[in-house]
């Protein structure tokens, strides 16, 4: 029986496949919601996300991913098996070979869990490729060539700098630093400075409303924000700033800072001098934050430029390495 090939972006936020062939055929969050009385799933995908913060108490919202790695792996395996009989329709019977990536600095053992997560939910074959390679693919630049490339990923769990050259990664740096971890720090400004607790989708909201890297940006000076007064826990409506959102930002924001600098010092200098001319290329939600671009590019002194796909980059550099077949080196483990 013939097979189908299948490539897996598997981020902390969202679940990319793309069939060969076809397409990207899925982009949904990463969430499944769990009946803790049965233990059962109920629901995946956007509808497990409209549950965070409206399902009743047996309900769970689980995001099997945390900071990139697999963190449920029963969690992960039943959302990959759900997603890929999704993608596979009439075919979901075909065992697919699967293209899946994994951070750079993925060890040995993680990598065979993740082979065990895919197989287990109904992978023929799994080859794992590093993630800024597939990203830099999608994205269309050309890392086979003696030169320095530089690609930053600004995920929802990490953001990982990347140096290029000759197909391989010459330097890696991450940080558990992403999309989730300002969310959060909205969360516990707001909670702080406003004494009103507010939900995980309400903060990614102002976030995308408000979200601002520099204070020169064109998003409202102000909104209102709803949550739960923590002393009395009645609903509470309160004005919330952009100069607020972007002192709450600043801290994790610098650390992104510096883990692209950290990468950009243990380059050896023919390839920096590439980068400076081509500049670094910025990928991932956040990259989407008003100014992190020109942030960087004062702070590191080059060039820096947001991807046009960089939200679906990954899951197409896999269709672009599955279209090339044997003309690849993979690594099936």
């Amino acid at each position: 029986m013939f097979s189908k090939d299948i490539g897996i972006d598997l981020g902390t936020a969202n679940i990319l496949i793309v069939v060969k062939g076809d397409g990207l055929v899925i982009n949904e969050p990463a969430v499944i919601a769990i009946d803790k009385r049965t233990d059962e799933p109920v629901a995946f995908g956007v509808e497990a996300y409209q549950m965070i913060g409206r399902a009743p108490e047996h309900i769970q919202i689980i995001r099997p991913m945390k900071a990139g790695n697999i963190a449920e792996f029963e969690m992960a395996r039943v959302l990959i098996r759900h997603f890929l009989e999704k993608a596979l329709g009439k075919s979901r019977r075909i065992r697919p070979n699967v293209t899946i990536c994994c951070k750079a600095d993925t060890t040995r053992v993680e990598k065979s869990v993740i082979r065990q997560v895919v197989m287990g939910a109904g992978a023929k074959q799994v080859v794992i490729e590093e993630e800024s390679k597939v990203a830099a693919i999608g994205t269309g630049m050309d890392i086979s060539t003696p030169s320095g490339n530089m690609i930053v990923d600004l995920g929802a769990g990490t953001t990982d700098a990347s140096v290029l050259s000759m197909g391989e990664i010459v330097s890696f740096k991450k940080t558990n630093i992403g999309g989730l971890h300002f969310d959060q720090c909205i969360i516990q400004h707001i909670r702080k400075k406003h004494n009103v607790y507010i939900g995980e989708k309400t903060a990614e909201q102002v976030k995308k409303d408000m979200g601002l890297v520099l204070m020169d940006g064109e998003k409202p000076n102000a909104m209102n924000v709803h949550g739960s007064d923590l002393a009395t826990g009645i609903p509470k409506t309160i004005e919330v700033t952009a100069e607020e959102i972007h002192q709450a930002l600043r801290l994790p924001i610098s650390k992104i800072v510096e883990t692209t600098r950290n990468a950009l010092e243990e380059t050896l200098p023919e390839l920096a001098a590439d980068i400076a001319q081509r500049g670094i290329l910025l990928i991932g939600g956040g990259a989407l934050l008003p100014g992190i671009d020109t942030l960087l590019s004062e702070h590191l002194q080059v060039p820096v430029f947001i991807a046009e796909n960089g939200l679906t980059c990954i899951a197409e550099g896999t269709a672009l390495l599955m279209e090339s077949d044997g003309k690849r080196s993979t690594r099936i483990i």
